[in-house]
C-alpha cells in the first residue's frame, strides 16, 4: 500500500439523510439536492455528471457530461449520436449516472434507461448553444482517431467557412439529446465513521402501459 495514498481521509460529518425528511419523489428530492449545490459557492460544476454506459462487447466505459434537462421524464444530456456513448446507447441502452458534490458530502446515483430525446427538443437546445459549440459540433467526429491537433482545428476552420458568424447554424443530423428515464435513484449522505446514510427510490411493478410505483429504501453503507 502507498501511504500517501492510504492515509489519505476526510471525516464526513453531514447530518443524517432521514427517511421521514425525504420528499414525496425521486425528481423533488433530486432538485431540492441539486439547488443546494448550484447554491454552494465550492461546487463548480453542480450539473456535471459521470455517465457509464457498456458496448455490445459488455466493455464499460465512463466519461464526464453535463445535465440539460430534468423532470419528470427523466435526464437529459447532449452528445453526438455517433461517439462512443453514442453507440454504446443504441445497442445497450441501460446506463448510470453519477452527480458527485464532494464539498457537500453528498452523491446522487442514477440507474435507468437511455433513448434519444425527440428531434424538437434537440433543435430548440442546439439553437440556444454559442456559435462556436454550434460549429463544434459540426467539426468534431466525436471518439474518431484524429491524425493530430491541427486536424480538428482545420475542420473547424472549413465549418466557421460553411457556416459564417451570424448565420443559422443547423443542427447536425448526428448530434442531439439523450434522455435518462430512472428505474433507481440514490442519495448518499456522507457521514461520520464511515456510516453513510444511502437512501434509494426504486421503481417497481412497472408494466407496459403502467407507470409503477416508486418505493424507498435504505441501503448500507
Amino acid at each position: 500500500m502507498d501511504p500517501k495514498l492510504g492515509n489519505l481521509r476526510r471525516s464526513y460529518s453531514g447530518s443524517p439523510l432521514r427517511r421521514a425528511e425525504l420528499a414525496p419523489d425521486w425528481l423533488a428530492q433530486f432538485r431540492r439536492w441539486l439547488d443546494a449545490a448550484l447554491l454552494h459557492e465550492t461546487v463548480a460544476e453542480p450539473n456535471a455528471m459521470v455517465l457509464a454506459t457498456v458496448s455490445a462487447a459488455a466493455a464499460p466505459s465512463t466519461r464526464t457530461v453535463l445535465l440539460k434537462a430534468v423532470d419528470e421524464r427523466g435526464l437529459v444530456f447532449f452528445t453526438h449520436y455517433t461517439s462512443r456513448k453514442g453507440r454504446d446507447i443504441a445497442q445497450r441502452p441501460a446506463v448510470s449516472l453519477l452527480f458527485l458534490w464532494q464539498s457537500l458530502a453528498r452523491q446522487v446515483i442514477v440507474s435507468g434507461d437511455a433513448v434519444p430525446v425527440s428531434a424538437a427538443e434537440s433543435d430548440e437546445y442546439f439553437a440556444s448553444r454559442p456559435y462556436g459549440s454550434q460549429v463544434g459540433a459540426w467539426a468534431s467526429v466525436q471518439s474518431q482517431l484524429l491524425s493530430s491537433r491541427a486536424e480538428l482545428e482545420q475542420a473547424t476552420t472549413s465549418m466557421r467557412k460553411r457556416f459564417p458568424a451570424g448565420s443559422l447554424v443547423p443542427r447536425p443530423p448526428h448530434w442531439g439529446g439523450i434522455r435518462v428515464t430512472p428505474k433507481t435513484v440514490e442519495f448518499w449522505q456522507g457521514h461520520t465513521d464511515r456510516l453513510h446514510d444511502r437512501l434509494r427510490y426504486r421503481l417497481q411493478g412497472q408494466a407496459e402501459g403502467t407507470e409503477g410505483k416508486w418505493v424507498i429504501e435504505r441501503l448500507a453503507p
